[in-house]
């Protein structure tokens, strides 16, 4: 198994250093486990409980991270039927309109608004639907 490093400095380095930590996966982390159990010095080895530690701290992770996939999905679904404001990515103009739907992109929800998918991040306002009154006519009769 060869393991690339990157030597790379500066706001890529950083950048690539972010995707990185957010694709470590369990199995990831498994065999990183394995591969340090393995490489231990046999004269000084680590503590059992440092590795159920790290297990533990790693599962609190995942657990957090999908906690907060599904927090969004949620904040994304009371949106349904509300009136929103979204600032467009392409610098124009912002858009109001009825959120009519949800959609996951790429594990992320994604709102419909005006037959356009926009970003939670780029959700500026929300406000209750305009809703319009509704007129009722009561007739008269005369005995």
């Amino acid at each position: 198994m060869s393991t690339a490093i990157s030597s790379a400095t500066g706001p890529d380095a950083a950048q690539a250093a972010a995707a990185a930590n957010q694709t470590l996966t369990q199995a990831n982390f498994l065999q990183l486990l394995v591969t340090q159990m393995s490489s231990q010095d046999p004269l000084n080895p680590q503590s059992d409980t440092d590795f159920a530690a790290q297990l533990a701290q790693f599962s609190a992770l995942q657990q957090s991270q999908n906690m907060s996939q599904d927090m969004s999905v949620l904040q994304a679904n009371s949106m349904i039927g509300e009136m929103v404001t979204v600032a467009p990515t392409d610098g124009s103009a912002p858009v109001t309109g009825q959120v009519g739907g949800v959609q996951i992109s790429s594990g992320t929800p994604v709102v419909m608004v005006n037959g356009q998918t926009y970003n939670l991040s780029q959700v500026t306002a929300i406000a209750p639907p305009v809703s319009t009154p509704t007129t009722t006519s009561t007739t008269q009769t005369s005995n």
